[in-house]
């Protein structure tokens, strides 16, 4: 598909894909703030670091996606 319909809906998806970058930032901050504040109270910290992979694996799978979407115009 070519014409302005697909560069705008192509850009558009491209920008929506951007927030699951966000999300995955808010999701960082919220598994290492929760780690951090009991820390001190439990030694197991296993949980943040599968945490911390998932919120990422995330984060780079929406930067990808955007990519794809911007380049493919």
């Amino acid at each position: 598909m070519t014409g302005d319909i697909a560069t705008m809906g192509a850009l558009i998806g491209a920008g929506l894909a951007t927030f699951g970058m966000g999300g995955a930032a808010i999701g960082v901050g919220m598994v290492v703030g929760s780690v951090l504040k009991y820390m001190p109270k439990k030694t197991d910290n296993s949980t943040m670091f599968v945490g911390i992979a998932f919120a990422e694996a995330l984060g780079i799978f929406a930067f990808l996606v955007a990519l794809l979407l911007m380049f493919a115009v």
